[in-house]
C-alpha cells in the first residue's frame, strides 16, 4: 500500500505540474493567435491519461483501505471525478472539434482550471 501511495502521491505532483505547463503553453498560443494543433491536442490527451492513471492508483488505495487516513476523503474522490471528465466534456460538448484561436484560449483556460484542480485535490488528501 505505502508504494502505491507514493507513486500516487509523486504522479500528483506531476499532474499539476504538467498541467501548468500545457495551460501556459495554451495561452502562448492563444495571444500568438495560433489554432489548436496536434501536438497540444496531444499533450492534453497526455494529461488526460495522467488523470486516468491517477483515477486508477486511486481505486486501488480506496479498496485497501488507504483512504482512512485522509480527512475530506470524499472531497477528494469528488475533484478526482471532475478532473477525470472536464476536459473531455469541454472537448466534446463546448468545442465540437473546433480548432481556431478561440478553440485554443478556451483550452488553455480549461488546462489552467485543472491545474487549480490538481492542486486542491491534493489539498484535500493532506
Amino acid at each position: 500500500m505505502t508504494t502505491l501511495i507514493a507513486i500516487h502521491s509523486a504522479l500528483s505532483n506531476t499532474a499539476w505540474l504538467f498541467f501548468l505547463i500545457i495551460g501556459l503553453w495554451g495561452l502562448f498560443r492563444a495571444i500568438r493567435g495560433q489554432a489548436v494543433n496536434g501536438s497540444y491536442l496531444g499533450a492534453a490527451f497526455i494529461g488526460q491519461l495522467i488523470f486516468v492513471t491517477q483515477a486508477v492508483l486511486g481505486a486501488l488505495m480506496w479498496i485497501g483501505g488507504g483512504s482512512a487516513a485522509m480527512q475530506r476523503p470524499g472531497i477528494h474522490l469528488l475533484y478526482g471525478i471532475f478532473a477525470l471528465v472536464f476536459l473531455p466534456f469541454i472537448y466534446l460538448s463546448v468545442l465540437r472539434g473546433d480548432d481556431t484561436n478561440r478553440a485554443q484560449w478556451v483550452l488553455a483556460f480549461t488546462t489552467l482550471f485543472l491545474f487549480g484542480i490538481a492542486l486542491r485535490s491534493i489539498s484535500t488528501a493532506i
